[in-house]
């Protein structure tokens, strides 16, 4: 199945499991269905539960935030996630808040489907990630799948939380392949799956990074090096033990986030890593982010501003170099100069 069917067969079994479920956002019910996520739920589930939204993007997200004190469960869809900056007074003030402010008794289980953008030249207003962003804030739950599979099964759960979920959809991982299993399951939140052991180094993964570090973990394969690859699944809440508990054993850490990196996930997992795996470490970790610019809009341009699994690769090289013989004081090798 691929990624986007994936989606789609999330969201129909959550809708056909409880009529409280209903799919609302900009282009729901149109022919193409939001890059076929939403094809034809306004045909099985009709016009009250599957529909279009007019563009007042915050104002619907407070109706979705009042529909959930009603017992509904919405899923409401940005087709760009940067749509979702026009909704943060209600996601961050007020779908974020009332549980805690009302000591459990309002819980507010709205998803939120915010796609990341990326090619055909959609410039710096319509490809960013925002990981950073809504990790940040209490009160959310942030999740990012990787895998078909992990689609599905997120989406799921998602909408079974009693909290409001972010779920950053990437687009380019739309049409990727996997196996998914049948009927209604789910991927815990709050979880990170290691998809490939090793013991050399760990590469902590976060959405279409997986991937690509998968790639990278397979080339150094063949170099001698064994990268355990970490995906992520969630940013928050974000399951520290399993990625301490992989840098303990192999001593190296290399982030690839598709996202910024000052004061975004990248940084919090080596601020983790720093605090509670210091002694572990046998070399300094390493970050592979975007560039610390907004994306740009010319389709020349754009390969050359995201990494993947060549900066990845290089990355775990350079941490190698590292040695433990050097510490964490530094060695002959010339300094990391920046993200990959």
């Amino acid at each position: 199945m691929k990624f986007r069917e994936a989606v789609r067969a999330a969201t129909v079994e959550v809708m056909r499991k409880d009529a409280r479920v209903f799919v609302l956002g900009i282009g729901v019910p149109d022919v193409k269905g939001i890059f076929g996520t939403t094809v034809g739920l306004a045909d099985e589930f009709g016009a009250d539960r599957a529909f279009d939204i007019p563009l007042s993007e915050s104002a619907v997200t407070g109706i979705c935030v009042g529909a959930t004190f009603r017992g509904l469960r919405p899923i409401f869809v940005h087709q760009r996630i940067d749509f979702t900056m026009l909704t943060m007074d209600q996601i961050v003030n007020h779908a974020a808040k009332w549980r805690a402010m009302f000591h459990g008794a309002h819980p507010v289980p709205l998803v939120i489907r915010a796609i990341v953008g990326r090619g055909w030249g959609n410039g710096p207003q319509h490809t960013q990630s925002h990981h950073g962003t809504f990790a940040h804030i209490p009160g959310l739950k942030v999740v990012v799948p990787a895998t078909p599979h992990d689609a599905k099964g997120l989406l799921i759960a998602a909408v079974e939380d009693d909290d409001p979920v972010i779920y950053i959809e990437h687009r380019w991982l739309h049409e990727e392949d996997g196996e998914v299993p049948d009927g209604y399951y789910e991927v815990p939140i709050g979880k990170a799956a290691v998809v490939r052991a090793g013991n050399d180094v760990t590469v902590a993964a976060v959405g279409p990074y997986v991937g690509e570090a998968l790639k990278a973990a397979g080339a150094l394969a063949g170099e001698g090096v064994s990268a355990e690859v970490l995906d992520l699944r969630t940013l928050r809440p974000l399951d520290s033990e399993t990625l301490l508990a992989s840098v303990r054993r192999t001593g190296r850490l290399v982030v690839a986030d598709a996202d910024w990196g000052p004061c975004g996930v990248s940084a919090e997992l080596l601020a983790v890593t720093a605090e509670h795996a210091f002694g572990a470490l046998k070399a300094p970790p390493v970050r592979v982010t975007w560039p610390d610019s907004p994306v740009p809009s010319s389709q020349a341009l754009e390969p050359g501003f995201y990494p993947g699994a060549r900066q990845i690769h290089a990355a775990v090289r350079y941490t190698l170099s590292r040695g433990a013989s050097a510490g964490l004081a530094g060695s002959s090798t010339k300094p990391f100069e920046g993200p990959f």
